[in-house]
């Protein structure tokens, strides 16, 4: 079973979401939705981003390392690097 980090953006509220889960899909349905606090402030939210993992915690991991790093400049070179 494959996992994902994945990189949501809004326009409207001109902010990145990190996360990670098993249907990118899926996943943002429920952003999409009003589900979760944080991206509930805009409802256009896109996937900009997803690196696949062959196991949860390696997920995990790399959500965290981009979090911990607090840098909106980090997530943008992420996406420049793909």
């Amino acid at each position: 079973m494959s996992y994902y980090v994945y990189i949501l953006y809004s326009r409207k509220a001109d902010r990145y979401y990190v996360g990670e889960t098993e249907n990118v899909d899926i996943r943002l349905k429920s952003h999409l939705s009003g589900i979760s606090r944080y991206t509930s402030i805009a409802d256009d939210w896109t996937v900009v981003h997803t690196e696949p993992f062959n196991s949860r915690s390696d997920a995990i991991r790399r959500e965290k390392d981009i979090k911990r790093k607090k840098s909106r400049k980090y997530i943008e070179s992420i996406l420049k690097t793909v």
